[in-house]
C-alpha cells in the first residue's frame, strides 16, 4: 500500500509542479488524490477538509505573522545603513573588509528582518556601489553578499524553526533559536575566511582606520536596532514572554523604531500592513496543504516505507546522514523552504531520533540545508535578489559563488556530525 500511494503522491506532485500549479495547491490535489486510492470519495474529501483546518489551529503559528509583519517594518524602517556601519567597527581592517562587512551586516540584519531575500537587497544595496568605489570586482561582491544572506534564517528570531517546531510535533522553540546562533555564525565566519583569501590575493585595498570616538557613535546608533534581538530572545529565555509575545513585541518595538528614525510615515501602514497579510495568507496555506499531506503520508505508511528503505542501504548513523543531507540539499534547489520543512519533517524526523539524534539538532541540520537553496539555481531567491540588485547576470554570479559554497559545504557538514555545535548554548541554558 505504502509503494503505489507514495508513488500516486510524487507522480501527481511533480505533474502539478511541471505544469506551474501553486506549491500548495499541488500539495493539497496530490494528497487528495492520494488517499481516493485507499478511501471512498467522501471520507477523503472529508477527512481533508478537517486536516486543513486543523494544521492551522495551533497557538504558536501566532507568532508566524507577526515576525513577518516586525521584519517588513524593519526592513523599512531604515536600520541598513547603521548595521552595515555597525558592521565596519566590527570587522575593522582586516583583508576584503568590505566584503566582510556585508557578511557581518547579512548576519544581523537577516536575524532581524527573518528574510534573506530582504537582507541581500538591503544590505547588498547598501555595500555594493560602496565595494565598486573601492575597486573591488562587482562580481565577488555580489557573491559574498548572496553567500551570506541566508544566515538570518539559523540566527534568531526565526521563522523556518517555529515552522519546523510545528511540523515536529512541539520541538522547544526556545531550544531552536538558541541552537541556531552557532551554526548560522559558522555559515557566517567561513564565509569571511573565503573572502579575506580571495580579497588578499587580489588585493584589494583595506578600509580606512576609525577613530575611537567615532566607533563608539557608530554602536551607540546600532544598539535601538541590535536591542530587537536582545528583547526577543531574553525575553524567551528568562520566561518574561512566549515566543508568540515575543513576535507581538517584535512588532511594536519594530514600529516605534521605524517612526523614530523617519523611515516610515503613518501612510506607508497600509501597504506594509497589506504586504505582510499577503505573506502571511501564503505560509498559512501552505502549512494547511502539508498538514494534509502529513496525514496522508501517515495514513498509508510512506514514511515507515522511506525509513526501510535507507536503512536497507546501511544502518551506519554517518551514511544515513550523508543521503538525508544529499537529498535535502537536492529539494532544496527546487522547492522553498517552508514547505520542504512541513513536508520532509515527518519523513526524516523519525529515522534520526531512531539512531539518537536530538530533534532540535536534526532541525538546524534540516534548515541549514534547505537555506543553501536560497542561493542556488534554478530558483534561489536570495540569489536572483542578489544578482538583480548587483546588476549583473546570473552566469556571471555563479562562478564567483564556487569557493562560498565549498566554505557552506564544510559549515553544514561540521554542524550535521558535531552535534555541540547546534547543542551547546540549549544545554548551558538548560533548555
Amino acid at each position: 500500500m505504502a509503494v503505489q500511494s507514495g508513488l500516486v503522491l510524487l507522480i501527481v506532485f511533480l505533474l502539478l509542479l511541471i505544469l506551474r500549479v501553486p506549491i500548495s495547491i499541488s500539495i493539497a490535489i496530490a494528497s487528495i488524490a492520494t488517499i481516493l486510492t485507499q478511501l471512498p470519495f467522501d471520507l477523503s474529501i472529508f477527512v481533508a477538509a478537517q486536516k486543513l483546518v486543523t494544521s492551522i489551529d495551533n497557538f504558536s503559528l501566532l507568532a508566524v505573522p507577526f515576525f513577518i509583519l516586525a521584519g517588513i517594518l524593519m526592513t523599512n524602517g531604515g536600520i541598513a545603513e547603521r548595521l552595515v556601519n555597525f558592521a565596519k567597527v566590527l570587522v575593522g581592517r582586516m583583508p576584503g573588509s568590505l566584503a566582510s562587512t556585508n557578511i557581518v551586516g547579512n548576519m544581523l540584519f537577516g536575524s532581524i528582518s527573518g528574510s534573506s531575500v530582504a537582507s541581500a537587497i538591503a544590505i547588498g544595496g547598501v555595500m555594493g556601489p560602496m565595494e565598486k568605489k573601492e575597486g573591488y570586482d562587482p562580481r565577488f561582491s555580489a557573491a559574498a553578499n548572496i553567500a551570506s544572506a541566508p544566515t538570518g534564517l539559523l540566527i534568531p528570531p526565526s521563522q523556518s524553526l517555529i515552522i519546523f517546531s510545528l511540523a515536529s510535533g512541539g520541538t522547544s522553540i526556545a531550544a531552536l533559536f538558541i541552537a541556531g546562533y552557532l551554526p548560522g555564525i559558522l555559515w557566517g565566519l567561513l564565509c569571511m575566511v573565503v573572502a579575506m583569501f580571495i580579497a588578499k590575493r587580489n588585493k584589494y585595498p583595506l578600509s580606512e582606520r576609525v577613530t575611537f570616538k567615532i566607533a563608539l557613535k557608530t554602536f551607540w546608533d546600532a544598539i535601538p536596532s541590535l536591542m530587537l534581538i536582545v528583547i526577543v530572545i531574553g525575553g524567551i529565555l528568562a520566561g518574561i514572554f512566549t515566543a508568540t509575545e515575543a513576535a507581538a513585541i517584535a512588532v511594536v518595538y519594530s514600529l516605534i523604531l521605524s517612526f523614530a528614525y523617519k523611515n516610515i510615515k503613518v501612510k506607508d501602514l497600509p501597504k506594509i500592513l497589506t504586504e505582510s497579510v499577503i505573506l502571511t495568507c501564503m505560509i498559512m496555506l501552505l502549512v494547511a496543504a502539508s498538514g494534509v499531506m502529513s496525514w496522508v503520508m501517515s495514513y498509508t505508511g510512506i514514511p515507515q516505507m522511506i525509513s526501510d528503505a535507507l536503512m536497507g542501504i546501511s544502518s551506519n548513523p554517518i551514511i544515513i546522514l550523508l543521503i538525508i543531507n544529499l537529498f535535502l540539499l537536492l529539494v532544496g534547489t527546487f522547492m522553498d523552504i517552508t514547505p520542504a520543512i512541513l513536508i520532509f519533517t515527518p519523513i526524516f524526523l523519525p529515522i534520526v531520533t531512531g539512531f539518537g539524534m536530538d530533534p532540535v539538532h536534526f532541525g538546524i541540520m534540516l534548515v541549514m540545508n534547505l537555506c543553501v537553496g536560497n542561493i542556488t539555481p534554478p530558483v534561489g531567491s536570495a540569489l536572483f535578489a542578489g544578482a538583480s540588485v548587483a546588476k549583473l547576470e546570473l552566469e556571471d554570479v555563479i562562478k564567483s559563488l564556487l569557493p562560498f559554497y565549498g566554505a557552506i559545504i564544510v559549515a553544514l557538514l561540521l554542524v550535521t556530525f558535531i552535534p555541540e555545535i547546534s547543542l551547546l548554548l540549549p544545554r548551558l541554558l538548560g533548555l
